[in-house]
């Protein structure tokens, strides 16, 4: 019986090599934990679009009375403004049309700025994202990738830009005048073609190009700057902080690239108000007939008004965009903080 009971079948033997039973599979998709994992600053692409969005829009609709100053000031032919002073212009416009005139046009900015700010901020966050190389004070990466925002955003832009620019001035008489954005999107795409809407495009990019790099890389190192000034007292989501590097990189940058605004405005505006027309469409056209006409001077004519606009218009928008970043990283960090 014993020997039996040691010759048992090897099936009731207890196996010699155990094994311990791995744990369940985990089943969450790895794409899905890749991209939630990584989101650029704490935020998503689409959040980036809709804060700069709303920081386009904001900065537009506030400092909008002031751009039409520069614009009338920088037409240059029979409209009403012949004036190169702010004050002129401004009584001017007052005289002539009232306080509404100095709002012609606001809707087709809200119509242009919204998207364009949107393209804008995004393509700007992503590119630094890739130059930088996560290295905060590589300047150069923060101009390439201003650089490349405005190329995008300036394709979005330009068309509004111009139907805003038509409208600011006026149109002369009410036969000539445009009744709204509509109206004049009808009659340029009638009289002149699709082309007309993009006739500044050119001369927007060659402008903005450098204005976004100065702008860029100003608004960056003013914002180191004021950090290590005072380290303890300003931190880096303060407002004050914010507003004041946009400020500083907004004048900048306005003051630098008056003459090519000028020249921008002359491609946007001709034919209007009697405005000359340039049949080629060059720069170096329209930079002749400017200095014919008013001399050196005329490439800087609105500079005052041009950098009273973009100082605090890019305090405003800055502090409205890092706000609208702040709003999205807290709303994502206590949606992440549920989950978990």
């Amino acid at each position: 019986m014993a020997t039996a009971t040691t010759d048992a079948p090897p099936k009731f033997h207890s196996p010699p090599d155990l094994r311990p039973v791995p744990n369940p599979p985990d089943f969450k998709h790895p794409e899905v934990i890749t991209v939630s994992a990584d989101p650029h600053d704490g935020l998503y692409f689409w959040q980036f679009m809709i804060a700069g969005s709303i920081a386009g829009c904001v900065e537009h609709m506030a400092m909008f009375p002031v751009d039409t100053i520069k614009t009338r000031m920088q037409a240059l032919g029979s409209c009403p403004i012949k004036s190169v002073g702010v004050r002129g212009a401004f009584n001017s416009i007052l005289k002539t049309e009232g306080p509404a005139g100095f709002y012609r046009g606001i809707t087709a900015m809200g119509l242009g700025a919204g998207p364009a700010h949107a393209v804008y901020f995004s393509v700007y966050e992503f590119s630094k994202k890739a130059l930088s190389g996560g290295n905060p004070n590589n300047h150069l990466a923060h101009a390439v990738s201003g650089v490349c925002a405005t190329v995008t955003s300036d394709a979005v832009f330009t068309p509004m830009d111009m139907v805003k620019q038509r409208l600011q001035l006026g149109g002369g008489s009410s036969s000539e005048a445009y009744h709204g954005v509509w109206d004049c999107v009808k009659r340029v795409l009638r009289d002149e073609g699709f082309v007309a809407f993009y006739a500044s495009y050119r001369t927007t990019v060659i402008m903005n190009a450098p204005f976004t790099a100065v702008h860029f890389a100003t608004y960056e190192a003013a914002k180191r700057g004021l950090l290590e000034i005072s380290p303890e007292s300003v931190s880096d989501e303060s407002l004050v902080v914010h507003a004041t590097a946009g400020a500083a990189a907004g004048a900048l940058a306005a003051v630098v690239t008056t003459p090519l605004d000028v020249v921008k405005t002359q491609l946007q505006c001709q034919g209007v108000c009697g405005c000359d027309r340039f049949t080629s469409g060059s720069m170096k056209d329209v930079i002749k007939t400017i200095v014919s006409k008013d001399g050196y001077r005329g490439l800087m004519r609105g500079w005052i008004p041009r950098m009273l606009f973009h100082a605090p218009a890019a305090a405003i928008c800055w502090s409205t965009y890092e706000a609208a970043k702040s709003f999205f990283q807290e709303l994502n960090g206590s949606s992440q903080s549920k989950v978990t």
